[in-house]
């Protein structure tokens, strides 16, 4: 149970310092975006750490701001509010945005390998953003980064420590609007699709019902949650907001992550890719992810629960030789590790494949980096994502061998994604749009 890998991305944070309220303004038809509008309000809180979950990531935490943190978060008891520097959000030019980061350096508030990752990541952002030639793409650009700029700079202030499972922050401050806002000017909707969206009203369906669902897929970015969200905006919004999604410590680490993850439904456990990045690390990671999924458990037995888990335990990456992107094949143990907590779980249960195809957005690293702080290449680009009919294991088991049973199943859920990515693929990669669609699998744009 504790070998169970992960996905993503890539959580809560507290009241911080200052909260912003959000005004939404229409935009262009064709491309959906929404601008923010900032209204500054003070406002303090604590924030609570407790644990040995919380005290692993804390250490990790500290370790990545250069041990600005004391230590106190990993004693369990609260620590007076900070008092959070303005100079992001009163940022009114790019200007006096990257003038910022250099000044909050010089101040000793911001580490100076955080600050770099920080500048790269605005100029990244804003390219992408100017790529879709939206007309206020400047003011897109610069509102979205002041307010993740000044998230950023609260956490290394004052780092957010998540629970195993943590539910999304919607007050005062809405880190889950913040995320879709944030996302939303990157994706190509002309060139976007969602396959067999009737599936995702069956799902919902069976979630009224008491039903648990269980979502195997491939994963791409850390944005995967957000970006499945935005797809499924228009139609199914409480199917993406109640979705929880089985995320790795590095997205609950990295303070450039950690505002975006804030504002998802997480059960955070650590992935078996970098279990022993830090070996005397290793057995207290352990035990986290079992504590992590005994909250699995509990919450499974309450049903109505939809879980979004990678079962490659970790993000695509294309072949070095082909240099074509694929999904990575899963991992037996983790899809039989979800299967079996459904099936123990006292209510009927369900498990979907789902396919992603969003890695030109922001691919990750060719290769697993055991440093936190990635280089993020950012693009204008389609994304899709497709739901097949659930698979039955015992339809699959009867077919075979008991002792071939887990495998088969696996690969039953992996074939059925790779069918579904590679329509995916034929409608954004190769420009055929709607005409994908085969007898299986039915591409839509239902934001139009």
């Amino acid at each position: 149970m504790s070998s169970l890998p992960l996905p993503f991305f890539s959580g809560v944070c507290t009241k911080p310092a200052f909260s912003f309220s959000f005004s939404i303004k229409s935009s262009s038809p064709s491309v959906p975006f929404q601008r923010l509008e900032l209204s500054r309000s003070t406002s303090t809180a604590t924030r609570i750490r407790s644990s040995l979950f919380h005290s692993l990531k804390a250490k990790a935490t500290a370790e990545v701001v250069h041990d600005k943190e004391s230590g106190v978060a990993a004693t369990g008891r609260e620590k007076p509010a900070v008092q959070h520097s303005r100079t992001f959000i009163e940022s009114r030019t790019e200007q006096e945005l990257l003038s910022g980061i250099r000044e909050e350096v010089e101040a000793g508030r911001l580490p100076p390998n955080v600050a770099a990752g920080m500048e790269e990541l605005y100029q990244n952002y804003r390219n992408a953003v100017f790529q879709s030639g939206h007309p206020a793409a400047v003011e897109i650009a610069l509102s979205n980064m002041t307010v993740a700029f000044d998230h950023m700079l609260l956490d290394v202030e004052d780092p957010f420590v998540f629970e195993p499972y943590h539910k999304a922050l919607r007050e005062p401050f809405d880190y889950y609007m913040f995320g879709q806002n944030y996302i939303r000017p990157l994706i190509d909707f002309r060139n976007s699709y969602v396959g067999n969206l009737s599936l995702s009203y069956e799902i919902e369906e069976k979630l009224k019902q008491g039903h648990n669902v269980v979502i195997i897929s491939n994963h791409q970015t850390e944005a995967d949650p957000i970006i499945i969200s935005l797809l499924l905006e228009k139609t199914n919004p409480q199917l993406a907001e109640s979705m929880i999604y089985v995320a790795g410590d590095r997205v609950i680490i990295d303070p450039l992550c950690k505002p975006f993850s804030m504002g998802r439904n997480l059960l955070c456990v650590y992935s078996k890719k970098h279990m022993y990045d830090v070996p005397e690390l290793a057995e207290m990671k352990r035990k986290a992810n079992t504590r992590s999924l005994k909250e699995l458990a509990l919450l499974l037995r309450g049903g109505s629960k939809v879980v979004w888990i990678a079962a490659s335990g970790g993000r695509d990456r294309p072949d070095p030789l082909t240099e074509e992107w694929y999904p990575a094949p899963f991992d037996s143990s983790s899809v039989d590790n979800m299967r079996r907590l459904i099936e123990h779980s006292g209510v009927p249960g369900h498990i979907y494949p789902l396919a992603l195809l969003c890695y030109d957005i922001m691919p990750p690293p060719l290769q697993v980096e055991k440093e936190i702080g990635e280089k993020r290449i950012i693009t204008f680009h389609g994304a899709g994502l497709s739901v097949a009919p659930e698979i039955s294991f015992p339809e699959i088991a009867a077919a075979c061998e008991k002792s071939e049973s887990r495998d088969a199943y696996t690969q039953a859920l992996y074939k059925s994604v790779n069918e579904q990515y590679n329509v995916l693929k034929s409608a954004i990669h190769g420009q055929q749009g709607l005409e994908a669609s085969t007898a299986a699998i039915s591409l839509s744009q239902p934001w139009k």
